[in-house]
């Protein structure tokens, strides 16, 4: 683990337990901002077009933007479902594991493919702009069942932060299901997050933030070298943590 990892990991701690004794000031108007945030941005990384406000009418009113596709809209609503689904476990003390993989997948593709929405992949599929090539679909299910036994090994001896990173750096590099990967990665990695008592991390989805993050995400295929990956993860975890501290004051 770098020292800059070390660091941040440091002072984000330092920042929980700023957190934990402000809690009784979050309300439900902050953290609804911060899950629309992190919707907006989340489908933002795999191109949805609408805006923050968009994404909040759509959600919270209900309303229809002209120019934008059904699918968009449906991508928004599914997200923030999934978010109040991964907040539910963390309220049910649910432990992670494949079924839940799968739950959120298939509300992450609700109404926008059925038949795929839930289900690992039965096809090969490729990474638009990426080297790396995925697993063959018959090797899915057995790495992902071993992902669930590391899953339950590992819970307890990584520190929570660098634990949600890997997951999501394992679900995105399996890349077990035809379309959602992305979403259903950062959906898992912020339930472990919350799980921890960590506030959700939302990675930018403009232009300069997505290309460093599907540049430290190849790093991982390629090279087998995690370290700028985690330290990107850990930053985002940091601000988002940073900024939730000052909010509250």
């Amino acid at each position: 683990m770098s020292s800059r990892i070390k660091h941040l990991l440091t002072r984000i701690d330092a920042l929980k337990q700023k957190l934990d004794a402000s809690r009784p000031l979050l309300n439900e108007t902050i953290l609804q901002a911060i899950d629309i945030e992190y919707t907006y941005n989340s489908n933002r990384i795999e191109g949805n077009t609408l805006t923050l406000r968009e994404t909040d009418l759509v959600i919270n009113k209900g309303l229809t933007i002209g120019g934008k596709s059904m699918r968009e809209h449906l991508e928004a609503v599914n997200h923030y479902e999934a978010v109040a689904f991964i907040k539910e476990l963390v309220t049910t003390g649910d432990i992670l594991n494949e079924k839940i993989i799968k739950d959120i997948h298939s509300l992450v593709l609700r109404g926008i493919d059925r038949e795929n929405a839930g289900k690992y992949r039965g096809v090969p599929v490729s990474i638009s702009g990426s080297r790396h090539e995925p697993p063959q679909p018959w090797q899915v299910p057995k790495l992902m069942e071993d992902l669930n036994f590391w899953i339950q090994e590992e819970a307890k001896n990584l520190h929570p932060v660098i634990f949600a990173a890997e997951i999501h750096e394992r679900i995105a590099t399996i890349h077990p299901f035809i379309d959602g990967n992305g979403r259903t990665a950062r959906l898992l990695m912020n339930l472990v997050l919350l799980q921890n008592g960590y506030t959700i991390a939302s990675i930018s989805g403009d232009t300069e933030s997505r290309l460093a993050y599907y540049n430290a995400l190849e790093k991982c295929n390629l090279n087998q070298d995690k370290t700028d990956f985690v330290a990107l993860i850990t930053g985002y975890v940091y601000d988002s943590m940073g900024k939730l501290v000052r909010k509250l004051g």
